[in-house]
């Protein structure tokens, strides 16, 4: 080999012992719990977030989910616009509902459904 080539070997392997050096020192000596900052922080705040809002809003639209599932002809329902009526009949996913005085008769898409009216809510107003 060279004699030139041989002092610029030995400097790119000192070189490249050098960074492999520091970047272990960094993980093995240099790394404390500090430098984590506010990352358990944030992870509590995750955890709270679907604790409070998440898993109250999963639970509520499986309530809703059921009582659509429940539908059936006879039941005083309400919906999304306010209309209120008695379903006359019940299909895949739309129901006929006579509303009063008049009597008249609407289609309406099970998911504009807000609530089941019962004889007790209606005494109850």
């Amino acid at each position: 080999m060279d004699a030139a080539r041989v002092p610029r070997l030995v400097s790119q392997r000192e070189s490249a012992l050098s960074i492999a050096g520091v970047a272990l020192a960094l993980l093995a000596g240099g790394f404390n719990m500090s430098q984590l900052g506010g990352f358990p922080l944030l992870i509590l705040m995750f955890v709270a977030m679907y604790f409070l809002l998440i898993a109250p809003n999963q639970k509520k639209q499986k309530q809703w989910a059921a009582m659509l599932a429940a539908l059936k002809n006879g039941d005083r329902v309400t919906t999304n616009g306010g209309i209120r009526g008695t379903i006359l009949s019940v299909k895949d996913d739309v129901l006929v509902v006579k509303t009063a005085p008049d009597g008249v008769r609407l289609e309406i898409v099970k998911s504009a459904i807000a609530a089941v009216t019962t004889d007790e809510d209606s005494v109850k107003a």
